[in-house]
């Protein structure tokens, strides 16, 4: 069945075209990622060794067929390109570009505003991939699937606690034949614990029509919907005539386009049973770390650390990082480049960021050290536990919500002896006494 009165392409077998589009957003959605934004844009974060975007990266090069990805924000050109050069060495078979957008215009707005640079060469599909998610992508199954049921268009989709559900796109679905039924973006009641994960596969004959039909909708019929955070406001309510003369503004995937897409009978979802998280807030980049490595590890990753009586896998080390022989680390640990590791220090279920200094016979546990910080000797930094399957990093105390993951900002100092748990540290501040719950500004 064709999506909105768009003829469904019919080609030989084993002749289509696939790009992918990675969305990385813009500055201005990096609040929840502070402290750790104020320094590095969220998709350059270093998760498990590598940037967040990278891990995403490297999952599109394992689709033989894709030569050609673009990402898409409103980021500074000057952000990626490092990132661009470095993909562009180590994968020299795969064109990597990024695409700015004048201003946030959604994650559908994007891919349509795009579109022109995007079809050249007449792709028949696109992945699509949000940078914030955490999850090992089998875009290869996607691909399997989307060819088994012709579909239109494939989201990626998994299972999570009943009372989380509400937080991300509930996906209806029929239990035979894999086919999305309904899909309601964050809705106010139970629908269903099948999750949207932000990873899709479509038929370009399919999306951009679909696209197209929305913003045509709203300009037609203009409807209330939630409004994004306070601080995409301005953007949201903005319009700007695309080249066509059409009035376009913010146009999301999650609430304009996929509940139309559910109308088809060609809109499938591949379910998932390995882990997913997103990478919203500063602190779940904790469990995320976790998961990757993990993963590192059943896959025999030659990046990791070797276990032994003092290193409890899995453990990323960077190559120029130092660590003392005595200095017990793991499990989930990544220690950045050119850290300093010293005697007795315990480390666990943390990220050390580079040129961080930690003293002998310090611990950490649960937390994230910033660039460049200093942690004392016997010094304590740590942050409550986050249930791998969770989906929530902060905690309830006292019926206060507080931060569990304890985060230090760049360059900050903890003295010799002093303990910090459950805190929020800006940049540049020097800890000279026990604190605990509490934002250091």
């Amino acid at each position: 069945m064709a999506t909105l009165g768009v003829p469904h392409r019919q080609k030989k077998a084993g002749s289509k075209t696939t790009k992918a589009i990675i969305l990385v957003g813009g500055p201005s959605r990096g609040t929840r990622f502070r402290p750790l934004s104020l320094d590095v844009p969220k998709p350059l974060f270093d998760v498990a060794g590598h940037p967040i975007i990278e891990h995403c990266f490297r999952a599109v090069t394992k689709v033989a067929e894709i030569k050609e990805v673009f990402l898409v924000g409103y980021y500074d050109e000057s952000v990626f390109r490092d990132f661009i050069k470095d993909c562009s060495h180590n994968f020299p078979s795969v064109s990597v570009k990024y695409l700015r957008e004048y201003q946030a215009l959604g994650t559908a707005g994007g891919l349509y505003h795009f579109r022109d640079a995007i079809m050249k060469g007449q792709p028949d599909r696109i992945f699509v991939l949000n940078a914030d998610v955490c999850c090992s992508f089998p875009l290869g199954q996607m691909l399997q699937l989307f060819e088994e049921k012709n579909a239109e268009a494939v989201i990626l989709g998994t299972r999570v606690q009943q009372d989380a559900a509400r937080n991300f796109g509930c996906i209806v679905t029929d239990a035979h034949t894999k086919r999305v039924l309904h899909y309601v973006e964050k809705p106010e009641t139970y629908i269903s614990n099948l999750i949207n994960c932000g990873v899709y596969l479509f038929d370009t004959d399919c999306i951009f029509p679909a696209i197209r039909s929305a913003i045509k909708r709203r300009t037609e019929r203009p409807r209330l919907f939630s409004y994004p955070s306070s601080e995409n406001l301005d953007s949201y309510q903005s319009f700007a005539d695309d080249e066509d003369g059409e009035k376009t503004e913010v146009i999301r995937l999650e609430q304009d386009i996929m509940s139309d897409l559910a109308d088809s009978r060609q809109f499938f979802v591949l379910e998932t049973k390995d882990f997913w998280r997103q990478i919203k807030t500063a602190g779940s980049a904790v469990p995320a770390n976790a998961l990757y490595l993990t993963k590192a590890f059943q896959t025999q990753s030659e990046e990791l650390a070797k276990p032994s009586a003092v290193i409890l896998p899995p453990v990323f080390i960077h190559p120029s990082a130092t660590v003392d022989p005595t200095a017990k680390l793991g499990p989930n640990v990544s220690i950045g480049p050119r850290a300093h590791i010293g005697p007795g220090v315990r480390i666990k279920e943390s990220i050390v960021l580079e040129d961080v200094d930690v003293k002998h016979d310090a611990c950490i546990l649960y937390s994230i050290i910033g660039w460049g910080s200093k942690v004392g000797a016997w010094a304590r930094v740590e942050g409550t536990p986050v249930p791998i399957s969770s989906h929530h990093t902060d905690i309830l105390k006292g019926g206060v919500k507080v931060q569990s993951i304890t985060i230090l900002g760049k360059e900050c100092g903890v003295a010799d002896e002093v303990r910090v748990s459950n805190c929020v540290c800006l940049p540049y501040k020097e800890l000279k006494r026990d604190v605990s719950n509490e934002v250091i500004m």
